[in-house]
């Protein structure tokens, strides 16, 4: 094997002696080492030995002979056999989610706002990385009174950067866009065109009287006021006097929503807003616009101070828009039918023309003058029922903010 032949083809390079011996040993070897080999002595003595006991072990228990045996429990037991049923359904259902749940990590790892929430403790980026932005998912608007109040929350202590954490207003619509109006339509003498104009105006009035942020922090109200009609016999008269000398027969917190800027600021630039308006012919062959909303305020001291409260108003208004041919009204303008409104955490009996709204820090002390509350508690965000339903004019408690 390790000699060189003697004669070589001429058409192939020789080969030089030090390569070719080192292939003859190779191969040598190789050829060695996948050989039959004879078994030892003592390799023979212990393979005879367990065929005796097999085939002994086969005769004794009736199985058939050369069948291996393996201990019980072992594969084969009585203790396999009982896993059979519910953990055998347990793999399964692991293998079946095997392949999807490797797809989903790696879609996941490429994309991680895939995942609902903010496991990873990011917040939404579009927003300035506030969680509320991410786990709020708006609510369809309302077009029919709710046949409940909203369902319980996790009770969250609400913060400057998460002013609804813990209310059920956190996925209510943002301020104006709460405010959805109804597909206008043509009643009795007023054209579609006159009562969009109305729905519009009732928008308007809205929005000034609850959502500006001048009117938030006590300023007077010009643009809500721009929208009501100065010749409705009255109005403008006690509207004025409630602005300029506030007082409980001449509130103006039942039109608009006011916070003393020398104490509360409001939280952020949200209000919460969530109700319906409707509209039909009026007595005077006008239209009525009747218009049902709560506005969630969060709000926090002007001392520096962190700690975040909130106030939630309702309010309900008929407005209605009469024909300037037949009424000595002012054209464009809105008069106003009936209004009542429901403020909840704002002082009782205090007639300054403010909210004065509770914070959990407040001592005796710290609050405005004013009698106990003594009437029923009830849930500001209910809106099942109408202002007052079923209760007496005191001044009670809230199950919630």
């Amino acid at each position: 094997m390790s000699e060189k032949p003697a004669e070589e083809s001429s058409s192939h390079p020789e080969i030089p002696d030090d390569v070719w011996e080192q292939f003859a040993r190779d191969t040598e070897s190789e050829i060695r080492a996948s050989a039959p080999k004879e078994p030892s002595a003592r390799a023979r003595e212990v393979t005879e030995r367990l065929k005796k006991s097999d085939d002994a072990k086969g005769k004794g228990k009736g199985k058939s002979k050369g069948k291996r045996q393996e201990p019980e429990g072992w594969r084969t037991g009585p203790a396999w056999q009982e896993m059979n049923g519910r953990d055998r359904r347990k793999r399964r259902w692991r293998a079946a989610l095997g392949v999807p749940l490797a797809i989903a990590v790696a879609v996941v790892a490429m994309k991680p706002s895939l995942i609902p929430g903010d496991p990873f403790g990011k917040g939404d980026q579009s927003d300035g990385g506030t969680p509320d932005a991410a786990a709020a998912s708006p609510l369809a608007p309302e077009t029919v009174a709710p046949t409940a109040a909203p369902s319980a929350v996790d009770p969250e202590t609400p913060t400057l950067d998460r002013p609804f954490a813990g209310s059920p207003a956190l996925n209510w619509a943002d301020g104006a866009a709460g405010i959805v109006l109804p597909k206008a339509t043509a009643i009795g003498v007023l054209s579609k065109e006159r009562v969009q104009l109305a729905l519009q105006q009732a928008e308007k009035f809205l929005v000034a009287a609850n959502l500006d942020p001048k009117t938030i922090a006590g300023a007077r109200p010009t643009a809500a006021l721009a929208v009501l009609d100065p010749q409705q016999p009255g109005m403008f008269d006690e509207l004025n006097t409630s602005l300029k000398t506030p007082a409980k027969a001449h509130d103006p917190l039942m039109f608009f929503s006011r916070f003393d800027p020398k104490g509360v600021r409001l939280v952020g630039d949200v209000v919460k807003t969530r109700g319906r308006i409707t509209f039909k012919k009026s007595k005077h062959s006008g239209v009525e616009i009747h218009a049902d909303y709560t506005f969630v305020y969060p709000v926090s001291r002007t001392d520096g101070s962190t700690e975040v409260t909130r106030t939630i108003v309702r309010r309900e208004i008929d407005l209605e828009l009469l024909d300037p041919a037949r009424y000595q009204v002012t054209p464009g303008r809105l008069s106003v039918v009936h209004y009542d409104a429901d403020f909840g955490n704002s002082a009782c009996e205090v007639y300054d023309g403010y909210f004065h709204p509770a914070f959990s820090s407040d001592s005796a002390s710290d609050e405005p003058t004013g009698a106990a509350p003594s009437g029923p508690t009830t849930d500001p965000y209910d809106r099942s029922k109408d202002i007052g339903a079923g209760e007496n004019e005191s001044c009670g408690t809230v199950s919630r903010t």
